[in-house]
């Protein structure tokens, strides 16, 4: 990975330094009536499926970030919450907090989304980015086979 030069006030009495670093996020695979849910985002291209995901707020802790995406999203309610792991997700330059979540509810899409799919564990693809790694991390704790395929097309989620 290449590091970014970081831009530094030359007058020594400033001492300002540009950060970039990542912003935190949050993703949740979500495990609803015994199916694995894949959303897609609104803005997403046709045949993108991934977890769902979220910023965290100020002063918001992940676990509270996952619940209130879960509620906003698919309007589920979390029953259990399990770390799978944390992922660099640098194109957005995001670091990803992901979590294994149990749902109930009655599944409806928030505004964010337009489409999800369910999956048998079994039956899940993870792709070769952030949140696909944390979705084949949570495969190999299973002892499921985990085959890499990338998003469709322009493959950039």
């Amino acid at each position: 990975m290449m590091e970014a030069a970081r831009r530094v006030c030359s007058d020594p009495a400033c001492g300002f330094v540009q950060r970039t670093n990542p912003t935190p996020a949050i993703g949740a695979l979500v495990e609803y009536e015994g199916d694995i849910i894949l959303a897609r985002n609104v803005k997403w291209p046709e045949g993108w499926f991934a977890l769902i995901t979220g910023y965290l707020e100020a002063g918001e802790a992940p676990i509270a970030a996952v619940e209130r995406e879960l509620k906003e999203e698919l309007n589920l309610d979390m029953v259990e919450i399990h770390p799978i792991g944390n992922y660099i997700f640098e194109r957005k330059n995001e670091v990803m907090l992901c979590y294994h979540v149990v749902a109930t509810g009655e599944l409806r899409l928030g505004a964010e989304l337009c489409d999800y799919r369910r999956y048998k564990p079994h039956e899940l693809k993870p792709w070769p980015r952030a949140t696909g790694f944390a979705v084949a991390d949570w495969m190999r704790a299973r002892s499921l086979p985990v085959e890499f395929v990338d998003f469709p097309s322009q493959g950039r989620a």
